[in-house]
């Protein structure tokens, strides 16, 4: 056998980055802006632009590695780390609003993120302390019904458009889908009221129940979108397989379709309720708004967390700063909720989806 030469060996590795010099040069370049833009904001009594520091320090990444990689690496290799970068430049760029988002509400959320805010309602309170618990119940009351509305209906919308639709019917189906997601959400709220209004004959019905439906309506055709596409990845041959052991169409869609697809539908239904957890226009008009515990759907007005926040900062009382306090709280509840139930749906997702072993 004839011996490897150890100077062939490395030639191969020589006047080459090692993998981790892109990583450090990224997290230098982060460092040093965010080191700037630190004493900048302390030197003109400003705040800290976190966004800004991301950005500027990708840029002067851009030019580091391209830098770097032309001494070491030579012009062919700097260009295509140079394209690479970019690419990865856009995406982190895609991010900043969000990281700018966090980060405001984080800092402004905070000093009131405690025990009274997620224990005490807004009732007799006029000034400092208070919380939102009414509001967090709210939330969680009128997007589980609305859940409960939502899915099923949807669903079954999917599972009909995929196995058993044809013709002129599912085609104005999914039209009217389409229709559907570009509703605007006051739109939804107006009809729920609307519709409440002349079945109960009351002008001025406000109730959870009304806000979970209109909800709904925004739900439907995410919920029906995603779960069509998902069904619609399911391999033909295991719906073939099972046709041929004699199981019939109802009992393979509901043994082998469903399961197989569970990830992808848990997800969307997910999104869908990401979509309306945060909206205030229906529910403002529809379910209204108190300052006092309720826990029944069917009777009497239920605040929320959009409106809770859209109240608190709309309408501040004499202490100003207390309810802005609230109000940012209010929108950082929001996001953990929104943030926790995501969680659960990957883990809902990783339970129930098929295990693909040998």
């Amino acid at each position: 056998m004839r011996p490897v030469d150890s100077s062939t060996v490395n030639a191969l590795t020589t006047g080459r980055l090692p993998r981790w010099a892109p990583w450090v040069l990224l997290g230098g370049s982060w460092i040093v802006l965010c080191v700037v833009f630190g004493f900048v904001a302390a030197a003109s009594d400003s705040e800290f632009n976190i966004a800004a520091a991301l950005f500027l320090g990708t840029i002067l990444f851009d030019v580091l590695i391209f830098v770097v990689a032309y001494l070491v690496e030579g012009a062919r290799q700097a260009r295509d780390r140079l394209i690479t970068s970019l690419v990865a430049t856009a995406f982190i760029i895609a991010l900043l609003p969000l990281v700018s988002l966090i980060s405001t509400v984080l800092v402004n959320g905070l000093p009131r993120f405690d025990i009274q805010f997620f224990s005490e309602s807004m009732r007799n309170v006029v000034g400092e302390g208070g919380g939102a618990l009414h509001a967090i119940m709210g939330t969680l009351l009128i997007t589980l019904a609305a859940t409960l509305i939502s899915v099923p209906i949807g669903l079954l919308t999917a599972i009909y458009l995929v196995e058993y639709g044809r013709g002129s019917l599912a085609r104005a189906i999914t039209f009217l889908v389409d229709v559907m997601t570009g509703i605007p959400s006051i739109v939804a709220g107006l009809f729920a009221y609307a519709f409440f209004s002349l079945i109960l004959s009351d002008p001025g019905v406000r109730f959870g129940l009304g806000g979970s439906v209109a909800l709904s309506l925004l739900m439907i055709p995410v919920v029906v979108r995603s779960s069509e596409e998902m069904l619609k990845l399911v391999p033909n041959e295991l719906r073939e397989a099972s046709y041929a052991l004699g199981v019939p169409k109802w009992l393979t869609i509901l043994k082998i379709v469903i399961p197989t697809s569970i990830a992808g539908i848990t997800t969307g239904v997910t999104l869908a309720i990401s979509r309306v957890i945060g909206e205030t226009a229906p529910l403002l008009l529809i379910a209204g708004f108190t300052a006092s515990m309720n826990y029944n759907l069917f009777e009497e007005k239920m605040m929320s967390l959009p409106v809770f926040v859209y109240t608190q900062y709309a309408n501040p009382g004499t202490d100003v700063q207390s309810y802005l306090d609230r109000a940012w709280a209010g929108a950082l509840a929001l996001i953990v909720i929104v943030m926790v139930l995501n969680l659960v749906a990957r883990l809902i997702a990783k339970i129930f989806s098929p295990k693909l072993g040998r």
